[in-house]
């Protein structure tokens, strides 16, 4: 049986757009209008603070769009009000089970990073599931990147890889992520995805292991103004 999926990452800049205004509502039309089975998001606002209103943002765009979703936090302010910062997943899929993995690594003077893993059933098989958000410091990038890969590409583990990567396509990273999984952007330079309104490099990117086949990919550019990326979609066969 072969399944095709259609697979999202998007930075969402906890929802605050070009325009200075947090509209959730403008990125769940985004999202929707690609018609993903699978979302990957960052910088994602849970009860973090007024300038998203509090609100559980993973948990508001999971309910609209009808899918299931799992968080990972990078940033917590307050554990006792679970005032939180980071990854989402959102699925059409049931999510089996999830974990968060911090990057302990990183010293405290940049801002702290995660990996936020989760695995579904496709085809009567599990599918495991990590986005991320890596930092700009080269010295810290090529530790994330290895770290990531030591999850999500050892041997006949089917993996989906996405999220800000803060890389170009060229970059060391890049071609070591891309010797392990395939990058479904076929590391060329197009498909740009920052600053969102006149893309000038690709930051965001999703990779998959070597049993799927790679139908297409492409930026969604039904509004710009939603977020500072453009979001990157997907469509691949397994």
């Amino acid at each position: 049986m072969v399944i095709k999926l259609r697979i999202l990452t998007f930075n969402i800049h906890h929802g605050r757009g070009l325009d200075r205004k947090v509209d959730l509502d403008r990125i769940r039309r985004v999202i929707r209008s690609g018609d993903p089975d699978i979302v990957g998001l960052n910088e994602v606002d849970k009860q973090y603070s007024k300038r998203s209103e509090f609100v559980d943002q993973a948990g508001w765009l999971a309910e609209k769009l009808d899918m299931e979703h799992v968080f990972g936090p990078a940033i917590t302010l307050d554990s006792q009000e679970n005032r939180q910062y980071g990854n989402a997943i959102l699925s059409r899929f049931p999510i089996l089970k999830s974990r968060n993995h911090p990057f302990d690594f990183l010293p405290k003077v940049v801002e702290d990073r995660s990996l936020l893993e989760a695995e579904i059933e496709l085809g009567g098989k599990p599918l495991s599931l990590f986005v991320a958000h890596l930092s700009f410091a080269p010295f810290l990038h090529r530790k994330q990147t290895e770290f990531i890969l030591g999850k999500a590409a050892v041997g006949g583990k089917r993996s989906v890889l996405m999220g800000d990567w803060n890389m170009r396509p060229t970059s060391k990273s890049s071609k070591l992520a891309a010797s392990y999984l395939q990058d479904t952007n076929n590391g060329q330079k197009r498909n740009l995805t920052y600053p969102a309104k006149n893309p000038r490099v690709k930051l965001d990117y999703i990779f998959v292991s070597k049993e799927f086949e790679v139908l297409g990919a492409e930026t969604i550019k039904v509004d710009p103004a939603a977020s500072d990326h453009l979001p990157l979609l997907a469509v691949v066969e397994v």
